[in-house]
């Protein structure tokens, strides 16, 4: 028996209108979806006014997306949708005893064009005021045998101190903070890079509103961005953050895993460093392979 006060049949009627030939995955995941949804509709009695406000706060998500930004993406963020849609698929994971590097969001300033880069090239291409230069390296290796992979590929970027992303920078040279990495015949990979620092998700869309809103600040905590590929493993999608962040307990899109927490140490008798960041990754063979 319904417990409201509308059309007790409607939502049966909806998704029961799904054919016969729909795929159940999709039919158990669209099912659950217009449940919830309609239930939010009931529960709240949303008005069409509200509803048509909702309907252009998407519509203007993407209006603002292309191929350098992903606004839709960034307010699944700032609600958590993704980091917890990260975080089912990592206890999944766990659960199947693969428990490689921790994942984490993607974000919405990835590019899928970064250009490849020499081990040991400087990421840095355009200066950033207050930057502290800092030596990132590392292995990629097998999570089961603890075998160096060679030949994986590791992508990293990340802000400049201003806040930026390159793509939102008209002064930052293009691909700046950016780079592919091929690791060597140990598995490594190397480079320089920018000590990361804390900065705001971008105010001007509709995931700063919606912030703005929710009385929330916007602050994300200092990391940088990785995805780490090898033919044969399951791909990784991670950030590592600053261990000396203040917004470490108070991310504005709830990314944050204690494992990925990582710390920066002097580097001696290196004249492009002062600091350096020794971290590896770890990689679960495909089931495919």
């Amino acid at each position: 028996m319904a417990s409201h006060r509308f059309d007790p049949n409607f939502t049966d009627n909806v998704i029961n209108a799904m054919g016969p030939k729909t795929n159940p995955r999709f039919r158990q995941l669209m099912t659950g979806l217009i449940k919830h949804v309609h239930d939010f509709a009931r529960e709240n009695e949303l008005t069409v006014e509200e509803w048509m406000a909702a309907v252009q706060f998407m519509n203007w998500a993407g209006q603002m997306s292309d191929n350098k930004r992903n606004e839709g993406q960034l307010v699944c963020d700032v609600i958590g949708l993704e980091s917890l849609v990260d975080e089912i698929t990592f206890t999944l994971a766990e659960e199947a005893q693969d428990i490689p590097t921790a994942t984490a969001i993607l974000g919405p300033f990835f590019r899928a064009d970064t250009p490849f880069r020499e081990n040991g090239t400087n990421i840095v291409r355009t200066p950033a005021k207050g930057g502290v230069m800092a030596f990132m390296h590392g292995r990629v290796v097998d999570f089961v045998t603890k075998k160096p992979l060679v030949g994986a590929t590791v992508e990293v970027w990340q802000a400049s101190t201003n806040g930026l992303y390159e793509q939102q920078d008209p002064e930052q040279e293009e691909f700046n903070l950016r780079g592919k990495f091929k690791t060597d015949n140990d598995g490594r990979y190397s480079l320089y890079c920018l000590r990361p620092t804390p900065y705001p998700v971008p105010d001007d869309g509709p995931a700063g509103k919606l912030l703005h809103l929710m009385d929330r600040h916007p602050f994300r905590p200092a990391h940088i961005h990785i995805i780490a590929l090898c033919n044969g493993y399951k791909a990784l999608t991670t950030q590592i953050f600053d261990r000396n962040d203040p917004y470490l307990t108070n991310d504005s899109v709830f990314a944050v895993k204690d494992s990925l927490v990582v710390d920066f140490v002097p580097r001696k008798d290196d004249p492009q460093a002062g600091l350096e960041l020794n971290y590896d990754v770890k990689l679960v063979p495909s089931d495919e392979a």
